[in-house]
């Protein structure tokens, strides 16, 4: 871990939460719906996204460190995580660990909402 690596990460990052913002107001504004539009829209692109440097990075582009974790790590990232979700369960299907996928999936979807809901309640219960 460099300094540099670490001030690509950051800049990486700024700008995915900046697309990420404008996508999730944009998508409000156009949809005029309850249903989160934005997100949804957000987590399949980010998946997109990801999977589509991971494989050029892996196959076409000869990237340094720096460069792949500003791509992946900072913009994919700071535009959603769940992008970085997605590329971990598919990393276990292609390593043949589909039932550690499919755990991972579910674990990660419900533990994730239960943590939300936990702290939601925890949060409503204080003086």
């Amino acid at each position: 871990m460099t300094f540099q690596s670490i001030l690509s990460v950051a800049a990486g990052g700024a700008l995915g939460s900046v697309a990420r913002y404008l996508v999730g107001i944009g998508s409000g504004k156009l949809s005029r719906s309850d249903f989160p539009w934005g997100t949804l829209i957000i987590n399949v692109t980010g998946s997109f996204l990801i999977g589509a440097l991971a494989g050029l990075i892996a196959a076409k582009w000869d990237l340094s460190q720096t460069m792949r974790m500003f791509l992946t790590v900072g913009i994919c990232g700071g535009f959603t995580t769940f992008s970085t979700f997605s590329l971990d369960a598919y990393y276990l299907i292609e390593r043949g660990q589909t039932w550690a996928s499919s755990a991972y999936v579910v674990a990660s979807v419900a533990l994730s909402v239960g943590a939300l809901i936990a702290a939601l309640r925890l949060v409503r219960a204080l003086p």
